[in-house]
């Protein structure tokens, strides 16, 4: 089992920045890729940026490039999602994720089919 622990989020200007991170504890050591999701009060899940292990790859929601970096610290099994140039339409409560599942690990970050998911952390963008 792995376990995530989201935490970072709060309530800022637009315009504003925020750093999300996300600790895996437990078997982490069989993850092969971290991600965020997000989701709005009325609107489905979607994707926001997702990593892999191999290679490093990242992987971002086109709502999000240029804004959004998500990074790994490898020493404490942390990812982390720094969201600069916020708006309002990013308010949402973040999920991070991870995948343990060996093979197409960034297929499946993206869309979501993955083995864990933390309990989420709300984001609040003012206009």
């Amino acid at each position: 089992q792995v376990q995530l622990v989201e935490s970072g989020g709060g309530l800022v200007q637009a315009g504003g920045s925020l750093r999300l991170s996300c600790g895996a504890s437990g078997r982490s050591f069989t993850i092969h890729g971290m991600g965020w999701f997000r989701q709005a009060p009325g609107k489905v899940r979607e994707f926001v940026a997702g990593i892999t292990w191999s290679g490093g790859s990242t992987y971002y929601a086109d709502s999000v490039k240029g804004r959004f970096t998500i990074f790994r610290d490898n020493a404490k099994n942390t990812v982390r999602l720094q969201m600069n140039s916020l708006k309002p339409d990013d308010t949402a409560v973040y999920y991070c994720v991870a995948d343990t599942t060996l093979g197409a690990t960034s297929f499946r970050l993206q869309r979501g089919t993955v083995d864990y998911w933390g309990q989420g952390t709300q984001v609040t963008v003012s206009s």
